[in-house]
């Protein structure tokens, strides 16, 4: 053990109670900020496995026409598509082409599924209500979904059967009616069927819960009356924070509007981050008043230790062996607050992982979310470690100045 380093700790014991006042608010400082941040996060991460797996991480949709425009040249005239005034065909006219592009041109996205949607108005045994069909091809719907993991009643099995649907739980329970009951559907266009629910799915977000309902592709295009091509394509890619860039970029190379996730909700985005930021600032008072506290304790001990340093001055320790035992006793201090503080972190998330919390909305839990992520340990510590370095720095600056002759003097300040 170093010289200094003894000294600091000896320095450190002399004022026991005040550090370990110190020490117990970075410890509760770090482990809040931990547990504050898991839940935030928490909370965001089930809100984007719950939109990802109801619409997908990207959305193809409209396709771009360019305007026309003529161009006279020694007169003589041409044709050349203007590319800042384009207009929208509503849907993707050759989908197996666009999937196919889609497919071999952009490694990050692992499925397609060609979407045929439109309004319609279903009437049950009781009620009447209008919600929105989603003609799919089950096998490509799986692989871009989580439409599996979503089925609360009946069998996903049988919806290959003819005039077969599957019905979000919230709509089911608006028409009153359950696993094996009939509706009739009918489309915009007047066309209108009897269809059979075979199961029930739950996303957890009511928009969708409420109004979607599943149906084989051929059944959609006969009741929607959209015997080719497709309303959306909806993918699932590898790594869903490329998404954005691979949108923008699908943009050009297929000239269909392509929506990533992070735009489909950006609002919601937008809140969960000013949540985490919020949170960080309010649990960071906590550090910062111990660090004022810790601050407050090395102050005074450089008053009540001037004589001490005025003796390893003359023993010819420098002004930097003086700094150091002081920054020396901030460090101590600091990972045992940050370790400690960690491992109560660790603690107090495990607990409030199992505290029940049933939530309906904008996603599916029963319990509090939260999110493990080493991240969260590392911002902690080094928001403690700025706070109570700088606390350190200030008295071990000024005990660093004194002088062994104005101690001696009594002119010290």
């Amino acid at each position: 053990m170093s010289p200094n380093l003894r000294i600091a700790i000896r320095f450190l014991l002399a004022k026991k109670r005040s550090m370990v006042m110190s020490l117990v608010g970075i410890v509760f400082g770090v482990a809040f900020f931990v547990v504050t941040q898991a839940q935030t996060t928490g909370f965001q991460e089930l809100f984007i496995k719950t939109i990802l797996g109801a619409n997908g991480a990207i959305i193809i949709e409209d396709r771009f026409q360019n305007t026309i425009i003529d161009m006279p040249v020694d007169g003589s005239s041409f044709s050349l598509g203007d590319r800042t005034q384009r207009r929208l065909v509503l849907g993707v006219e050759s989908p197996d082409e666009v999937r196919k592009a889609v497919l071999e041109q952009f490694p990050n996205v692992t499925a397609v599924s060609a979407i045929v949607r439109g309004s319609v108005f279903v009437t049950g045994p009781m009620r009447s209500y209008t919600g929105q069909v989603y003609g799919i091809d089950l096998d490509d719907h799986r692989r871009v979904s989580n439409l599996d993991g979503q089925i609360v009643a009946g069998d996903i099995a049988q919806f290959r059967q003819l005039s077969a649907i599957i019905m979000g739980s919230e709509f089911a329970r608006i028409l009153e009616v359950r696993v094996g009951d009939s509706v009739t559907i009918e489309g915009a266009a007047g066309q209108s069927g009897r269809y059979r629910i075979v199961a029930l799915f739950e996303t957890g977000a009511k928009d969708v819960d409420k109004s979607r309902i599943f149906m084989n592709l051929g059944d959609a295009r006969s009741l929607l009356r959209r015997p080719f091509g497709a309303s959306i394509l909806q993918l699932m890619v590898r790594d869903r924070d490329r998404a954005q860039a691979d949108a923008a970029r699908m943009e050009q190379v297929i000239d269909h509007v392509s929506v990533a996730w992070q735009d489909r909700e950006k609002i919601w985005l937008g809140v969960f981050f000013a949540l985490r930021v919020s949170s960080a600032i309010t649990v960071s008072s906590i550090i910062l008043i111990s660090g004022l506290g810790m601050f407050n304790t090395l102050a005074m001990i450089v008053l009540e230790k001037t004589r001490e340093i005025s003796i390893l001055r003359s023993m010819g320790y420098t002004r930097r062996d003086i700094s150091r035992i002081f920054i020396w006793q901030g460090v101590m201090v600091l990972a045992g607050g940050t370790i400690l503080g960690s491992l109560v972190g660790v603690l107090l998330t495990i607990g409030v992982e199992q505290v029940p919390l049933p939530i309906r909305g904008i996603f599916k839990s029963d319990n509090f979310p939260v999110n493990w992520s080493v991240w969260h340990y590392v911002i902690a510590a080094a928001t403690a470690g700025v706070i109570v370095m700088i606390a350190s720095l200030i008295p071990a600056r000024r005990a660093a100045r004194l002088e062994p002759g104005d101690v001696i003097r009594g002119t010290a300040s």
